[in-house]
C-alpha cells in the first residue's frame, strides 16, 4: 500500500462556519464544495479536511446524525508561540492556553464554531532532571 494523501472527514452542523474557520485562520483553501459538503486542502503536509453536514444522506444511516465530537485534530508545527499570538490577534478564542508538558510537548488548542478541537503541537527537548 502507498498512501498518497491523508484526509479527515468531519460531520458538523454548519459546514460554512467550519469552512470559514479553516480557510480564514488555518490556511486551508476550498478544493470542492456543494450543498452540505466542502473539501479543504493545504499545499503542505497537513491532512486535507472534508466537512459534511450532519444528516447528509450521502452518509450511511448510522453515521448521519453523529457530530465531530471527542476528536482532536492535531497539527505539529514550529514557531508555536508566534502561531498562538497570530490566532489570538485574529480573534480566535484559545480554548487551552499554551503550555509545556514534562515530556517535551508544547501545545495549545482552539475550537471551531462547530466544536471541532484543533490542537497545535511543537516538540522540544525536555529539560534534564
Amino acid at each position: 500500500m502507498q498512501i498518497t494523501a491523508s484526509t479527515v472527514s468531519l460531520t458538523v452542523d454548519d459546514v460554512a462556519a467550519s469552512q470559514r474557520f479553516f480557510t480564514e485562520h488555518l490556511g486551508y483553501s476550498e478544493q470542492a464544495a456543494a450543498e452540505g459538503f466542502a473539501s479543504l486542502t493545504r499545499p503542505d503536509a497537513a491532512a486535507d479536511i472534508v466537512l459534511l453536514a450532519r444528516g447528509n444522506e450521502i452518509l450511511p444511516p448510522e453515521q448521519r446524525d453523529q457530530r465531530a465530537s471527542g476528536l482532536i485534530l492535531a497539527f505539529t508545527l514550529t514557531g508555536i508561540e508566534g502561531e498562538e499570538k497570530r490566532l489570538r490577534d485574529a480573534g480566535v478564542r484559545i480554548t487551552m492556553p499554551l503550555r509545556e508538558e514534562p515530556w517535551g510537548e508544547r501545545l495549545f488548542q482552539v475550537t471551531d464554531p462547530n466544536g471541532v478541537v484543533v490542537q497545535f503541537v511543537e516538540w522540544v527537548t525536555p529539560a534534564a532532571e
